[in-house]
């Protein structure tokens, strides 16, 4: 029993003695910086300064990047274009970096501090620098608020922000760029994309885009754009080889890829081709002109098996109130007109009256009249406009705009509940909401009254 005790008074000694230790070398009061800034621990240095930077992170990568007129690129352990905001956010870092405060002046041992081997170690220098100025990096102090440090040419050690770790501790992979497929997107004019044995071909032409296999019609522009878009903003989720010769593609499923995008720019071509799965359930895939093969995010094959109805235009009309001038509605053999009156100043409000008619159409009814008609959309697309009721029309809109030089005619057939639309030139017919439809035949019979 006496053995126990004398072991337990020591072990309260000892806890007694860290406990001191603890708040008398570490919690004692740091010196008043409310009155002056924080020493700065790359005095001087001017983060567009800095060219050349190793990163030798706790993954154990060692990278180096160096700067040229083009921007930040990696040179070792490969050669690859960096991420432009990662490699600056380091520079930066460095010229902001503070000293919290210091530790020790003249450490007996930078074991104590994790600086033995560091952690982290971070190499940089500017045009005309013949050496490295570096940046050691240790354990996290026992608040877990600040990282040891030092630098290679001090004996002192002192604290920095532990925030700062995640601008620093960066792998190769974090410093690369890791765009999937570079292209610059305003000039794209043509796309094909093909996916379960199904071509989607896409044409640009006025700033319009089109549909062109495997039917030809007016695409949803946004919808184009968004695609592209998503294509351009991809981004690799692993590197799996920088050199994958063409006899292993077949690992990936690259050999004979179950999708492809192929971004026409004038005379240029960039082509994604995407693969098997990977394990993790990302998907392989490769820039046909690079020997890289990387994963992706698998969602990036949702717009890839789209097919043409989800690209089509789905607005019915592409005139609106402000430029349309005159417009015609048949329904039974019936045809009534309306024409926009231009005011004869400037400042005064347009207006629209009715063909051979004297007096005005109702500004409020003709507004919310043609705000129906323009909302009108295509729920969906059928092939054929056979049992549409197209063959006898329930009503036809003609309409001219801008200026009377386009215009545009739709036609709307009704079989049973159903409501469908076609337009001159355009594969089968869209359906469309047979609630909105009553709606605009409605607001058109007050008009007509």
């Amino acid at each position: 029993m006496r053995g126990l005790k004398t072991t337990i008074g020591l072990l309260v000694v000892l806890g007694g003695l860290g406990a001191y230790i603890y708040f008398v070398t570490w919690k004692q009061p740091a010196e008043d910086t409310s009155a002056s800034k924080l020493e700065k621990v790359f005095a001087g240095l001017q983060s567009d300064k800095v060219d050349e930077i190793r990163v030798n992170s706790e993954s154990g990568d060692s990278t180096l990047l160096k700067k040229d007129k083009d921007g930040w690129h990696i040179t070792e352990p490969v050669a690859a274009t960096a991420q432009d905001s990662e490699a600056t956010g380091i520079a930066s870092a460095l010229s902001q970096l503070e000293v919290a405060r210091v530790i020790d002046e003249n450490p007996a041992s930078l074991v104590d501090y994790g600086l033995g081997a560091p952690r982290l170690e971070i190499d940089f220098k500017g045009p005309g620098d013949k050496t490295y100025k570096k940046l050691l990096i240790g354990q996290k102090s026992p608040t877990g608020a600040n990282l040891f440090a030092k630098r290679n040419d001090e004996k002192r050690v002192f604290a920095i922000a532990a925030f700062q770790e995640a601008t620093l501790n960066r792998s190769t992979f974090d410093l690369r760029d890791k765009t999937v497929i570079k292209f610059d997107r305003e000039k794209v004019d043509h796309v094909d994309v093909t996916a379960d044995n199904k071509t989607l071909e896409l044409a640009k032409a006025g700033g319009d885009w089109t549909i062109v296999k495997p039917l030809q019609a007016p695409s949803d522009n946004a919808a184009i754009d968004g695609l592209i878009g998503k294509i351009q903003s991809a981004q690799m989720k692993s590197i799996v080889g920088d050199n994958v010769s063409a006899a292993d593609l077949k690992k990936y499923g690259l050999d004979k890829p179950t999708a492809s995008i192929t971004l026409s720019l004038g005379s240029a071509k960039a082509t994604l081709l995407v693969g098997g799965k990977a394990g993790d359930g990302s998907l392989y895939a490769k820039d046909a002109s690079s020997t890289l093969v990387m994963t992706v995010d698998p969602t990036l094959m949702d717009d890839f098996k789209k097919g043409p109805d989800d690209y089509r235009r789905k607005d019915l009309f592409t005139f609106r109130a402000y430029d349309a001038s005159h417009i015609e509605f048949t329904r039974a053999g019936q045809t009534v007109a309306f024409d926009k009156i231009k005011g004869p100043k400037t400042e005064d409000e347009d207006k629209w009256r009715r063909a051979g008619a004297k007096a005005d159409a109702d500004k409020e009814k003709m507004a919310v009249f043609l705000a129906k008609l323009e909302s009108l959309r295509a729920m969906s697309f059928v092939e054929t406009t056979a049992k549409t009721g197209l063959d006898a029309p329930a009503l036809t809109v003609y309409a001219k705009f801008g200026d009377g030089k386009k215009e545009e005619r739709v036609t709307f057939g009704k079989s049973g509940d159903a409501i469908f639309a076609s337009r001159p030139g355009e594969p089968g017919a869209a359906k469309v909401n047979s609630t909105e439809f009553d709606e605009v035949i409605k607001k058109l019979d007050e008009l007509a009254k």
